[in-house]
């Protein structure tokens, strides 16, 4: 409680006393106008003033947060047409014809089932990471810049949001030192597993509003808590907020939703086990707002995830493998090749450039384990530290692999392994959580140093941790050209060969390995459809989730010579194949551009099966029907 303070000071002696004259205030050659100036003060004394006041500090974090993710992304940003995320091209071409996709709601589309990719069939764009919301709020964005611009913005933003999200968590809401903040904030941002999702996928790196549900949680707690005697709306409108920021994470990225529940419901048993009697006395009231969040959540979503789930195109099990996707042992202590401080070899310890997830390196492991000792008797830290170890566990998949080889020993995943939703999800992405909450350990033990009176543990404490985290600092992410797009798509000369949401067939036609083709309809927001594509749909054993759909006779055939350069012997019956296929694919055109592998083989295949094309542009064009 603030004290109220009152003044002591003697009475001024030199103050006239009642009825004499009123000396003039200044020297008797100054005007009143004059006497009445106030000084003014330098612009840079006052832009100082306001840098060491809480918002300033705030804003300067956010700005050097901006800076170093422009920093990382500075490739793609000479032209975000021609340049290309070099270890993912693949999904960058996903994100874009998805992001592309959702300017269609502006124009009346609403439906969650595509008819533009995969034709005839569509796209459940619910069980696809189409990051709908994300394309919707940058429409503007696509339609004056192009796609290329939104994904580059995109994939800067996600990042220092991400970042700032959790600095203002911790300064604002958990009331740490800014420095220890600052701290924070940025591992959770560039952490080794957020530059390595951020090689195209979007849906993972867009966590800045996990720290505004995590607020909305703690502000439940508080309400919850009836020594506080807070209002019922106040627990109703906390409850309300959790459940809209959960409707709109579900349309951002769904597993990042998923094991932010997962980590908050562990970090709480283990809070409410270290602190019963207060868990016990909000539990009531705690629920209750939990409950308004369901209400609000399961009012919003219940079409969406019955149209996921259940709907056309559904997919219901996991699409990629458990025990291929698990973290390596050994990738733990490893710093990642995307690091400052890692190296080549160490690449051998996952999958892939984009799923780095676990390399937080041997002297952040060590520093964060002494942390949470020095910390043990603190709640939340003991909660954080025990949630964390769950999580990384489960992140080892359903057997653990050492250095490549598998053991023979089951992980704890096994226990979830096969279960509805938690199949969804790559076992070695459990490891993402481990960062906010070894965060939380790190701003926890550097704001305790930071506010200690021994001169020696406010320099040693966030010297160690900086220390520690100085390794696995990032580099700025590889980029490369990409081939320019077909001159018959950027000047439109494909609109006098496809009408309005009719059907190009490129050769060779798109696929999960080769998805080039989509950037066509990318280019244009979307105008035409195109058969088969890189999508997930229900096209596996028995119906079961696959990557991408079988194809056709005649792609099958185009995508042999696209590959081997050879023509074959194109005979009637192969003749009458095209024309089931193309009927099949609802085709209005057939487009082959001079850029398409071996162009030359498959002209001559194409026109033993169609007959003489049409030259447009750089393009061969064969009009149906």
């Amino acid at each position: 409680m603030v004290e109220a303070v009152t003044s002591t000071a003697p009475p001024d002696r030199t103050a006239p006393t009642a009825g004499a004259p009123t000396a003039a205030p200044g020297p008797a050659h100054e005007s009143p106008a004059e006497t009445s100036a106030t000084p003014r003060v330098p612009a840079w004394s006052r832009l100082a003033a306001f840098a060491r006041r809480p918002a300033g500090r705030d804003l300067g974090a956010a700005l050097a947060f901006v800076a170093f993710a422009l920093w990382l992304t500075a490739g793609v940003w000479p032209d975000p047409g021609a340049r290309v995320l070099a270890l993912n091209p693949e999904d960058q071409v996903l994100y874009e014809w998805f992001l592309a996709n959702d300017t269609r709601l502006f124009r009346g589309d609403f439906s969650l089932l595509t008819e533009r990719l995969n034709v005839p069939d569509g796209v459940n764009l619910m069980a696809n990471t189409t990051v709908i919301a994300l394309g919707v709020v940058l429409t503007p964005v696509t339609l004056l810049f192009g796609v290329e611009t939104t994904f580059a913005v995109l994939l800067g933003a996600n990042l220092a949001l991400t970042a700032l999200a959790w600095y203002l968590l911790f300064a604002r809401v958990a009331q740490a030192h800014r420095g220890a903040a600052l701290i924070g904030g940025a591992f959770c941002g560039f952490a080794p597993g957020m530059l390595s999702q951020n090689i195209s996928h979007l849906h993972m790196t867009a966590q800045w509003l996990v720290p505004v549900m995590v607020w909305c949680v703690v502000r439940l707690y508080r309400a919850a808590d009836p020594a506080a005697q807070r209002p019922v709306r106040e627990l109703i409108g906390f409850g309300v907020a959790l459940g809209g920021l959960v409707t709109v994470q579900v349309f951002i990225g769904e597993e990042v939703l998923f094991l932010t529940a997962l980590s908050l419901l562990l970090l709480t048993l283990v809070y409410a086990a270290r602190r019963p009697a207060v868990a016990r006395r909000a539990a009531r009231r705690f629920t209750a707002g939990l409950l308004v969040a369901v209400a609000v959540g399961v009012a919003a979503l219940a079409y969406p995830l019955w149209f996921q789930f259940a709907g056309p195109r559904a997919v219901a099990d996991g699409v990629f493998d458990a025990g291929y996707f698990s973290a390596d042992l050994a990738s733990w202590p490893a710093i990642s090749p995307l690091s400052l401080g890692g190296s080549a070899e160490a690449a051998k310890l996952t999958t892939g450039p984009a799923e780095h997830n676990t390399f937080l390196g041997w002297p952040l492991l060590l520093v964060g384990a002494v942390c949470a000792g020095w910390l043990w008797r603190r709640p939340l830290a003991l909660a954080c530290a025990v949630t964390a170890l769950v999580m990384a566990g489960l992140s080892l998949g359903p057997e653990i692999v050492l250095h490549g080889e598998r053991t023979g020993i089951s992980g704890p995943y096994r226990l979830l392994h096969g279960l509805p939703v938690v199949d969804g999800a790559l076992p070695m992405r459990f490891a993402l959580p481990v960062v906010p909450l070894l965060a939380v350990i790190l701003v926890l033990a550097v704001d305790r140093a930071l506010r200690d009176p021994q001169r020696i543990l406010r320099f040693a404490g966030p010297a160690a941790v900086l220390a520690a985290l100085l390794p696995i600092v990032p580099r700025p992410m590889l980029t490369a050209e990409r081939p320019p797009l077909p001159e018959f798509i950027t000047a439109g000369h494909w609109r006098a060969c496809v009408p309005s949401g009719g059907v190009l067939i490129p050769v060779p036609l798109p696929t999960p390995k080769d998805p080039w083709a989509m950037r066509w309809a990318a280019s244009t927001n979307i105008e035409f459809g195109l058969p088969e594509g890189f999508f997930i749909g229900p096209y596996g054993a028995k119906g079961t989730g696959s990557i991408g759909t079988y194809k056709q006779v005649t792609s099958a055939l185009l995508a042999d010579v696209a590959a081997t350069g050879r023509v074959p012997v194109i005979n009637d019956d192969q003749r009458r194949q095209a024309e089931t296929d193309l009927r099949f694919w609802r085709a209005s055109c057939v487009a082959l551009p001079d850029s398409a592998p071996n162009a030359r083989p498959l002209l001559a295949t194409l026109e033993n099966l169609l007959g003489p094309g049409t030259r447009v542009a750089d393009t061969w064009t064969w009009r149906i029907g």
